[in-house]
C-alpha cells in the first residue's frame, strides 16, 4: 500500500539558509516518503546579495516559487515593514501549497514572518538551530520562533536545555548537530578546485588579484540591529587594522559586503570610503586598497575551503563559531553579535576598538590552526533529520510542558 507523501515547504531567505539547508534538501529528494516544496526569496533573489537561487537552481533543485519581500533602506523600520510584507506573501504561498510542515531556520526576520503564515495557516513548524544565545536582536527573534514551532533540531546539547527550559515538549526535540557541518565535510572531503577559485578571484568582485595559495585572512562583518547607528564606525575600526595588517605582513584581505539587515548600508558605506577615499591614518604615498579584494558573494563551496586555508577569519559572522570550530579556523570575533553563542578554542574575542583587534588578529595568525571540534555535529545532521520528519506525527495544538523545580 502506497503511503501519501509529506509535503515539507522550506523557505531560503538569504545565503547563509542555502548553507544550512543544502544537505537536507539533498536527503528530502531523495526521500521516498517526503515531497519539497521549495521557496527561495528575500535576499536570496537579489543580485546585491549574490543571487543565491542560480546556485540552487545550478545544485539540481527546482524552485516552486520566488519571493520579492525586501524594502530597500536597511533600517529598522524597513526591516519591520519587510517582515510584513513576508507575511502576506508567504501566507498566500502557503494557501496555494498547502503543506503538511514547514522548515524553518534560526533567527532571521524573514524567518520569522515564515512561522508567523505558517502559524496563522495552520501548519507545524520544524525549527533548526533554536535555543542559541547571541546578540543584536537575532535572539529574540529566534526564541520567538521556537514558540510558534512544533518539532525543534538544536545544534547542541545546551541549546536542547534552554528549549526545555521554554516549555517546548521533549518528544520533539532531537539534538542531531548543525546541517551546515554536513556540507562543509562533504566539500572538504573533496579535492580543491584551487584553479576554479582562482579564476572566480580573478573575474568577481572588486580590488587587486591574488593566488589563493599565497598569505591572506578573510573579513565578514555584519549590522548589529541594536547598535545600528554605530555600524560605520565599527566597519572602519576593523578595516583599519586589516590595513595595518596587510601593509605589515604583506598579507592579502578578503571583505565580503554585509547581509540585508538594517545597517548594512552603513557597512558598507564604511567599506566603500575604505576602498576610494584615503583617511587621515593612511599614507599618503600608498595605494590605499592594495591587497585588498572585495565580493557582494562568495559560492558557499568556494568560502569553505578559503576558510580551510585563510590565516584568520576576522568579523562577527556566525561561520567563524560553526564552521570555525570544525575546520579550526583561527577567528577574531568582533563585538556583541555572537555574544554567548557557544564556541570552540578557534575563537577570540576583541570590542570594537582598532589596537584590540589588530593585536588579536597577530596572535590568530601566529597560533595558526586549531584541532578540529565538534561541538556544532560531526557531518550527519541532515539525513538523520529526515528520518525523524519521515515518520513523525505532530498535532498543531502546542502544549506549554512546565519544568519540575
Amino acid at each position: 500500500m502506497d503511503l501519501k507523501k509529506k509535503k515539507i515547504c522550506v523557505f531560503i531567505g538569504s545565503r547563509g539558509n542555502y548553507l544550512i539547508l543544502n544537505s537536507i534538501l539533498r536527503n528530502i529528494i531523495k526521500s521516498d516518503r517526503l515531497d519539497l516544496i521549495l521557496i527561495v526569496g528575500a535576499s536570496a533573489i537579489l543580485d546585491n546579495y549574490g543571487n543565491v537561487d542560480r546556485k540552487i537552481i545550478q545544485d539540481g533543485f527546482e524552485i516552486n516559487e520566488r519571493l520579492f519581500m525586501i524594502i530597500e533602506g536597511e533600517t529598522l523600520e524597513t526591516m519591520a515593514e519587510s517582515t510584513g510584507l513576508g507575511i502576506i506573501k508567504l501566507s498566500r504561498i502557503l494557501h496555494k501549497y498547502k503543506p503538511d510542515l514547514t522548515l524553518n531556520i534560526a533567527d532571521r526576520s524573514e524567518m520569522l514572518a515564515f512561522a508567523i503564515a505558517s502559524t496563522y495557516n495552520n501548519i507545524p513548524i520544524i525549527h533548526i538551530q533554536g535555543g542559541e544565545v547571541s546578540g543584536s536582536s537575532d535572539e529574540s527573534i529566534r526564541h520567538a520562533i521556537t514558540k510558534l514551532s512544533h518539532i525543534h533540531f538544536p545544534a547542541n546539547e545546551l541549546s536542547k536545555q534552554r528549549l526545555l527550559q521554554m516549555g517546548e515538549d521533549k518528544r520533539y526535540i532531537f539534538n542531531f548537530g548543525c546541517p551546515r557541518i554536513d556540507t562543509i565535510k562533504m566539500l572538504l572531503g573533496n579535492p580543491y578546485p584551487i584553479e576554479e577559485i582562482n579564476t572566480y578571484i580573478k573575474t568577481r568582485g572588486v580590488g587587486d588579484i591574488f593566488d589563493i595559495n599565497s598569505n591572506f585572512i578573510i573579513f565578514s562583518q555584519h549590522s548589529v540591529t541594536t547598535e545600528y547607528n554605530q555600524s560605520e564606525q565599527q566597519i572602519t575600526n576593523t578595516l583599519k587594522a586589516l590595513k595595518e595588517i596587510s601593509e605589515e605582513q604583506n598579507i592579502h584581505v578578503i571583505g565580503l559586503w554585509p547581509n540585508v539587515d538594517a545597517g548594512s548600508n552603513k557597512i558598507s558605506r564604511g567599506i566603500r570610503i575604505f576602498r576610494e577615499s584615503k583617511f587621515e591614518w593612511q599614507d599618503s604615498n600608498k595605494k590605499y586598497n592594495k591587497n585588498f579584494h572585495f565580493f557582494k558573494y562568495l559560492p558557499f563551496e568556494y568560502y569553505i575551503r578559503l576558510m580551510d586555508k585563510t590565516l584568520c577569519l576576522i568579523g562577527n559572522s556566525s561561520s567563524g563559531i560553526r564552521e570555525g570550530a570544525f575546520i579550526g579556523t583561527p577567528v577574531v570575533n568582533i563585538g556583541t553579535r555572537q555574544n554567548n553563542r557557544l564556541r570552540g578554542k578557534n575563537v577570540m574575542d576583541v570590542n570594537y576598538d582598532y589596537k584590540n583587534i589588530k593585536e588579536a588578529i597577530e596572535k590568530q595568525i601566529e597560533h595558526g590552526k586549531y584541532e578540529s571540534e565538534l561541538i556544532y555535529g560531526d557531518g550527519n545532521t541532515g539525513k538523520r533529520i529526515v528520518e525523524v520528519l519521515e515518520s513523525i506525527d505532530v498535532k498543531i495544538q502546542k502544549t506549554f510542558i512546565t519544568m519540575e523545580v
